[in-house]
């Protein structure tokens, strides 16, 4: 009973971590927003309120500001449900969401469509469409090892993973050094510069729509965490569950890969530290990653905008910050991993 009312009160915190970070975010940034003109401006899309702000308030909140913070927190839930997702289906801890090669599927995509000058509509569908392709092949590939399928897709992905980041390089290698050669190597940072309202609507629905059945089956994925056997003796399709986590978490990684670049180790810490934090059971970690992914990301992004004049791309400080916590992690825990 106790531990269920720590828990309880832990993903409370959570939350509200969460509100904080996100609402603040509204209000930091080179044109700074007061706490009461926030509150006025967004009652103001719901009650009448009489605009006593100036007119690039609104302009910077609802075009340059919301999409952005909504996009992180996306952004950082989804990939954070990914990896515990894959964690528990795979009963590996060091797995993350692009384990089978949607991150570098999607990165090639993108780098293909700026190496053609696409626009950025189209590199971004492109990137979508290639992680999708990408986990396909591993699928494909997998289903032809009939001994340990778990171990077959890590091992396709594997390969997958090698060719298209072969592939890249190879774009890198052509492209024109002073144009094409820049804006490749910027987009595989990862950034969240450019996300326009236009582009929390192309990527939103493709992670909502993989978060949702991912919670959905929190309780499957914790019995397939004791093992095939027993998840079968209980009823449980193990073969429909692990595809159905694949393809959620896949349409997460390629939105999110599609609109923001690769940004790593959100999903492969988060969720370590949310199970630190509330235990092993799913019903709980899941929501708890869910939480800390989107409130990681949200504050990681305030720094990546504020901390320099230029813009630092969000995937390199989402390394600064995830490699050593996960160095620490493996220090402190590493004989349960």
């Amino acid at each position: 009973m106790v531990e269920k009312r720590r828990v309880r009160m832990r993903l409370t915190a959570m939350t509200v971590l969460f509100v904080i970070c996100f609402f603040g975010s509204f209000m930091l940034g080179r044109y700074p927003i007061e706490p009461w003109t926030l509150i006025r401006v967004l009652a103001s899309r719901v009650i009448p309120v009489t605009p006593d702000w100036p007119s690039q308030v609104e302009t910077v909140l609802f075009n340059v500001r919301l999409p952005r913070v909504l996009m992180a927190a996306l952004i950082g839930a989804g990939l954070s449900a990914a990896g515990a997702a894959y964690q528990g289906i795979f009963k590996n801890p060091m797995v993350s969401p692009d384990v089978l090669g949607a991150s570098s599927g999607a990165g090639f995509g993108a780098a293909l469509g700026l190496f053609l000058s696409f626009s950025y509509q189209g590199v971004s569908f492109l990137a979508f469409i290639s992680g999708l392709s990408a986990v396909a092949v591993v699928c494909l590939i997998s289903g032809r090892v009939k001994y340990n399928q778990t171990l077959g897709l890590v091992l396709a992905g594997m390969m997958v993973s090698s060719l298209f980041t072969a592939a890249v390089s190879f774009l890198k290698l052509v492209a024109d050094p002073n144009n094409t050669l820049p804006v490749i190597t910027y987009w595989l940072m990862g950034s969240l510069a450019s996300i326009r309202p236009k582009d929390l609507a192309f990527a939103a629905p493709w992670i909502i729509g993989g978060i949702i059945p991912i919670c959905l089956m929190r309780w499957k994925i914790n019995v397939l965490t004791l093992g095939e056997e027993e998840a079968r003796c209980i009823g449980v399709n193990t073969g429909a569950v692990r595809l159905a986590v694949v393809l959620c978490a896949t349409l997460i990684t390629s939105a999110a890969v599609s609109v923001s670049g690769l940004i790593g180790w959100v999903g492969l810490v988060i969720p370590h530290f949310a199970r630190m934090l509330v235990g092993s059971d799913y019903r709980k970690m899941l929501p708890a990653s869910l939480l800390l992914g989107a409130s990681f990301l949200v504050v990681v992004d305030n720094f990546a905008r504020l901390l320099a004049t230029s813009e630092i791309p969000i995937g390199i400080l989402t390394a600064f910050v995830g490699a050593p916590f996960f160095l620490w992690l493996i220090l402190r825990e590493g004989n349960k991993l």
